[in-house]
């Protein structure tokens, strides 16, 4: 099981940006598809964005055209780049693994359990 670890959250003013950053404890070149999810209070967990290793990604609507995901697999680190962030976009932030876009989106299959996240918080 790859072991993953988020960093780079924090409390940011509306408008800002952060820039998440997911290690892997294995190297993710062997891994087709990752992605970032968020869990706020008392909403479901959701795909924020994915990524594949062909550079195929998905973004979710309400962060689009605001967020980039990207990969650096020589540095096994997957990472979020936030720009123009909302209070709604406060949430804990978690990164997982699949081997098909399609497992990030249904949430199926993931090869990492849920680990602590990091937590954005944006104030208005």
């Amino acid at each position: 099981q790859v072991q993953l670890v988020e960093s780079g959250g924090g409390l940011v003013q509306a408008g800002g940006s952060l820039r998440l950053s997911c290690a892997a404890s294995v190297s993710i070149f062997s891994i087709n598809a990752m992605g970032w999810y968020r869990q706020a209070p008392g909403k479901e967990r959701e795909l924020v964005a994915g990524i594949t290793n062909g550079d195929t990604t998905n973004y979710a609507d309400s962060v689009k055209g605001r967020f980039t995901i990207s990969r650096d697999n020589a540095k096994n680190t997957v990472y979020l780049q936030m720009n123009k962030l909302k209070p709604e976009d406060t949430a804990v932030y978690y990164c997982n693994a699949a081997e098909f876009m399609e497992h990030l989106l249904s949430q199926s299959d993931l090869f990492n359990n849920w680990g602590q996240g990091t937590q954005v918080t944006v104030s208005s």
